[in-house]
C-alpha cells in the first residue's frame, strides 16, 4: 500500500527513524506541506499520515485512492472526520503518547512563572550578581506552591497526570471536566464548575481538546474571575483562549502571568497580541516533543496502520460517521 506522510519533519527531525512505518508499505515522507499542494502530494496515497495538515471535505473528495488516515497526534480537528466517515475513510488518532511529557512541561511552565529561572540566569551572566552588594537578590516575586490551588480544565490523561504532579508539590487540585470520570486517590481534590476553577485557583492549567463548542471559551468573563496573583497555563490548544482578552488582562495587571505553548495560529503570527503582552512566556508548541514521546508516537502510528491493514482499525475517532467505502 502507498503511504504518504505530509508533514513529517517535527516527528522525525533526524533522531526518530520512520522504520516502524516503512516496513508496512511504500512510504513517502514530505517534511512539510504547503496547503495548496496537499492534493498533489497525497494523490496516490492509500494511507495518509498527518499532524497539522488540514484535510477538509473538499480535499477528501479529491483523494480517490485514500482508504485510511492516521493522525500523528492526539488532536484531529484538522480533519473533517464526518466527511471522511461518509466517504468510508476511517480516521485514527494517537490517544496516548505524550501524557508524561506534556504534564511535565505544564509544571515546568508553572515553576518558571514562580521562580523565573531563565531571567535570573541572564541577570547573573550580565554581571548583576558580580556587582551586587548582597550575596542574594531576586528580580521577581518568588512563589512557593505548597498549599496553593491548581485548577485543571480538562481532566483526561494529561490533566490527571498534571494533577498528580501538582499534588506532589503540595497543591490542592480543583478540576473541571464535562465528563468527570473517577475521582483520583489523593486529597485535597475537588470537582468544580468552570467559574469556580477560575475564581479559586492560584494557577489554571488547560488540558481540554478544542471543539466548535469551546473555541475561545477563556475570555474576559472567566479571566475576570481570576485572582490578580494567579497564573494561566495552556499546553492544550491555542484556540481555547481569546488571545486579545488574555493580553488585555495581563497588560492591566488583572492576573500575575501566563505561559502558553500553543497559540491560535501556528507558527505564531507577528500581530498576535500575546507577543507584546506583559508577564507572559510563549514557547513554540514543544511540550509534546521529547524524543521518548515521539518514539511512542511513531510506534503507535505503525500499530494503527497494521490494525487497519488487518481489517480491525483501532483508535478510531470517526466510528459514528463511518460508512462502507464504495
Amino acid at each position: 500500500m502507498k503511504i504518504v506522510a505530509t508533514d513529517g519533519h517535527t516527528l522525525n527531525p533526524g533522531d526518530n527513524p520512520w522504520d516502524p512505518v516503512a516496513g508496512l508499505g511504500e512510504l513517502k515522507v514530505y517534511p512539510r506541506c504547503d496547503p495548496k499542494e496537499v492534493v498533489n502530494l497525497a494523490a496516490e496515497a492509500e494511507i495518509l499520515i498527518i499532524n497539522k495538515t488540514k484535510i477538509p471535505a473538499g480535499t477528501l473528495e479529491k483523494l480517490g485512492r485514500l482508504r485510511f488516515i492516521t493522525m500523528a497526534a492526539t488532536g484531529f480537528d484538522c480533519v473533517d472526520v464526518a466527511a471522511a466517515g461518509a466517504l468510508g475513510v476511517p480516521v485514527s488518532n494517537i490517544p496516548v503518547y505524550g501524557t508524561d511529557s506534556v504534564s511535565q512541561y505544564a509544571l515546568a511552565l508553572l515553576l518558571e512563572l514562580c521562580h523565573r529561572v531563565g531571567l535570573h540566569d541572564q541577570a547573573v551572566k550580565a554581571g548583576e550578581w558580580t556587582g551586587n552588594p548582597d550575596w542574594s537578590f531576586w528580580k521577581t516575586p518568588l512563589i512557593e506552591l505548597r498549599g496553593k490551588v491548581m485548577g485543571i480544565v480538562g481532566f483526561g490523561r494529561i490533566g490527571r497526570r498534571t494533577g498528580e504532579l501538582a499534588h506532589a508539590l503540595g497543591m490542592e487540585v480543583l478540576a473541571h471536566d464535562p465528563h468527570p470520570g473517577r475521582e483520583p486517590g489523593y486529597q485535597p481534590f475537588g470537582w468544580a464548575s468552570l467559574e469556580e476553577v477560575f475564581a479559586k485557583a492560584d494557577a489554571v492549567s488547560l488540558h481540554s481538546p478544542q471543539t466548535e463548542e469551546n473555541a475561545g471559551f477563556v475570555k474576559a468573563d472567566l479571566l475576570g474571575r481570576m485572582k490578580p496573583t494567579a497564573f494561566l497555563i495552556n499546553t492544550a490548544r491555542g484556540g481555547l483562549v481569546n488571545e486579545a482578552d488574555l493580553a488585555r488582562a495581563l497588560d492591566q495587571g488583572r492576573l500575575a502571568g501566563a505561559a502558553v505553548d500553543v497559540v491560535s495560529s501556528e507558527p505564531i503570527s507577528p500581530d498576535n497580541p500575546l507577543l507584546k503582552a506583559k508577564n507572559i512566556l510563549i514557547t513554540p508548541h514543544l511540550a509534546w516533543a521529547t524524543r521518548e514521546a515521539r518514539e511512542r508516537l511513531m510506534a503507535t502510528i505503525a500499530e494503527n496502520i497494521r490494525a487497519f491493514q488487518a481489517g480491525r482499525p483501532i483508535n478510531l475517532v470517526n466510528q459514528a460517521y463511518l460508512k462502507p467505502r464504495s
